[in-house]
């Protein structure tokens, strides 16, 4: 039996995002709790040039809608970056699930020799789909969610390893 690109990307990313809904219901209720407005939690930062919470959250599900079309060969869902709330951040990861959960697995796992193209803010690179997928999409998938989870733990949200991991 083999293991495709897919068995290794989509389940990831499926549990990792609803991972990151349940982080963000947490996020809400300790706001609650401690009688402030989520808002601050979703504006938060690790450091004044790092991206708020809720850019990490946009970022970790572009980075699994991208990595999962690129490798089918199907276009990008284009998500507009318009949320400002948790609600909305909770309907776009279920946007995302939506759409890498209907990805073909053949299609994905096809990708493994496809040659990929990102324009990048200052150049374009181009790589194999399983180098993509390796060096590419997963480590900054897995940079934004942990960030995302940094920010609310370094805010005095009551989670844990527990919550990032999903067990």
């Amino acid at each position: 039996m083999t293991c495709g690109l897919h068995a290794v990307s989509v389940p990831v990313f499926a549990r990792m995002l609803r991972n990151v809904s349940t982080l963000l219901d947490k996020a809400a209720a300790d706001a609650e709790a401690r009688k402030f407005e989520v808002t601050v939690l979703l504006q938060a930062r690790l450091c004044p040039d790092m991206f708020s919470l809720l850019r990490q959250v946009q970022l970790a599900c572009d980075f699994a809608k991208g990595a999962s079309a690129r490798l089918a060969g199907v276009p990008v869902p284009a998500f507009p970056d318009e949320e400002t709330t948790v609600d909305q951040l909770k309907a776009r990861i279920v946007k995302v699930l939506e759409f890498i959960e209907g990805v073909s697995a053949k299609d994905v796992d096809a990708g493994f020799g496809r040659d990929i193209a990102i324009k990048l803010r200052d150049r374009s690179v181009e790589m194999k789909g399983v180098d993509y997928l390796n060096n590419m999409a997963m480590p900054n998938f897995y940079f934004h969610v942990t960030t995302a989870y940094a920010i609310l733990r370094h805010n005095g949200v009551a989670i844990g390893k527990r919550d990032f991991v999903g067990v």
